[in-house]
């Protein structure tokens, strides 16, 4: 609006929306691990059935299990170093740390959940749920 009215946009603007977009993102991960609304290559997962199927399954939540482990064996080292100096964003000096946090935080959540679905934990949970929902509908 100080943009578009007073031809003066706001200095901290750039910033925030940033550090929010970030936010976002990784807020937004866990759930929509949880839920399974990644994009997925229908390619191969329609085509292939039985064993053949399950085991890509399980390949692709080992290559998620790793892949998030090693982001957070990276993030961890990252955020020390801004809490360690205090570092604070270039124009409005917000703390970058407390924003950072939530980086390990979210990659953790989003590991456990592919740990949780690889060991089987998440499809029983699942599954008790279909029955419940089902059991209530019934006249």
């Amino acid at each position: 609006m100080m943009r578009k009215f007073a031809n003066s946009p706001l200095h901290i603007t750039e910033e925030v929306v940033g550090l929010l977009l970030s936010v976002s993102l990784f807020l937004g991960l866990p759930i929509v691990t949880l839920r399974k609304k990644h994009v997925h290559v229908s390619l191969l997962t329609s085509v292939l059935k039985g064993k053949v199927r399950i085991a890509l399954q399980m390949a692709g939540l080992l290559i998620g299990v790793t892949f998030f482990s090693w982001l957070i064996w990276e993030a961890i080292p990252w955020l020390e170093f801004a809490f360690k100096r205090n570092l604070k964003t270039e124009t409005t000096r917000i703390l970058l740390y407390p924003w950072m946090a939530l980086m390990p935080i979210s990659l953790s959540i989003t590991g456990a959940i592919f740990v949780a679905r690889l060991l089987g934990v998440l499809d029983k949970v699942e599954k008790t749920e279909i029955e419940t929902l089902n059991t209530s509908k019934a006249p």
